[in-house]
């Protein structure tokens, strides 16, 4: 439930609609807005009596949401979320944000190789997994902290951000020392506990759409950790499974403006794994860019035919150079520019 306060609202009214609330025995968050307030009621079970507050001073209206999902909800914040970045830029404003690299930390000089690479063409952060989530027990499940300890190196040595992936409650404190956003996979999507922690972690979340989630599984996934307290969610498109074998998911395009519509969150673009096939990866970049996204997550490897995971959409440096051209030209045509560290907009 949203309590929309009036534009000449005072101090004391609001306070006095905080302290109601607080009385019912649920939580008001206050967000105070360009031309007036609005309270957020958290904990609605459905037995909130909207008339108590109705009548009190300064409110103009309650707005009742009906989603599922509250804070993720443009009804709660009509405002598109911008969520910081160490290096003073952010996703969800009008750049948009490029991370790109392996899939897996292999070794030091593959990945010093690649976060080169990647910071020459103009991505601002290195993505590779120590720990990879894999379907089949067999295949490279990733060099764990020790791929940690690289990824540290190769930002010690160009400065990049780094995003790698958590992958479960136990290890996300181990991840979280080193990862400057922390990704959680389309595995993990609905791992619930391991929500509420990053959660708890006030550190930006790349939260990744699970292999057959709808869009509001996807948003109320993100509403696990905005409820507890996170506000730094960054949504992800990375495809669906479908009938269609043609790809390997289905890169669901339309999700973004979907997303924008329904959520204030940032929403990225993953069109190596929507795909899975190299060849389609920079058309996808660009559709996605055009679409709206607000970032890009892209595989990149120096040598993509001896990668141990996912070489097959994996892109050579040169092929990456030429994607980060081809959606550099399409972000200025919408008004819009690729982040470059430290820029803030």
């Amino acid at each position: 439930m949203l309590i929309v306060m009036k534009q000449d609202a005072t101090p004391d009214e609001i306070a006095g609609v905080v302290t109601t609330i607080a009385a019912m025995g649920y939580e008001a968050r206050p967000m105070p807005g360009r031309q007036r307030t609005t309270v957020g009621l958290v904990g609605n079970d459905g037995r909130v009596d909207a008339s108590t507050i109705e009548g009190m001073a300064g409110v103009a209206e309650i707005i009742h949401v009906s989603k599922p999902y509250k804070q993720v909800s443009r009804e709660w914040k009509p405002e598109p979320t911008r969520v910081p970045l160490p290096d003073g830029t952010f996703v969800g404003g009008s750049e948009v944000v490029v991370m790109a690299g392996p899939c897996s930390v292999e070794s030091a000089e593959q990945i010093l190789a690649a976060a080169r690479a990647v910071k020459h063409a103009g991505a601002t952060v290195l993505r590779a997994g120590a720990f990879k989530p894999r379907s089949s027990p067999y295949s490279f499940q990733g060099l764990g902290r020790y791929g940690l300890e690289l990824l540290a190196m190769a930002r010690q040595e160009t400065g990049l951000l780094i995003v790698t992936e958590a992958m479960d409650v136990e290890g996300l404190e181990l991840v979280a020392e080193t990862a400057d956003i922390v990704q959680i996979g389309a595995r993990s999507m609905q791992n619930y506990p391991l929500l509420k922690e990053c959660g708890r972690l006030r550190k930006p979340i790349l939260l990744k759409r699970g292999l057959a989630a709808t869009v509001t599984e996807l948003l109320l996934s993100a509403e696990y950790i905005l409820a507890e307290g996170n506000p730094n969610v960054i949504l992800c498109e990375r495809g669906i499974r479908s009938f269609d074998t043609t790809t390997r998911n289905l890169f669901d395009v339309a999700a973004i403006a979907v997303v924008h519509g329904l959520s204030h969150l940032p929403i990225m673009a993953d069109p190596s794994h929507g795909t899975g096939r190299r060849e389609m990866v920079t058309a996808m970049a660009r559709a996605a860019v055009a679409a709206g996204a607000d970032g890009l997550l892209v595989e990149v490897h120096p040598n993509p035919e001896r990668a141990m995971s996912d070489g097959a959409q994996s892109l050579y440096p040169d092929q990456f150079e030429k994607l980060m051209r081809e959606a550099g030209a399409i972000a200025e045509v919408i008004g819009r520019s690729l982040a470059t560290a430290g820029s803030v907009v």
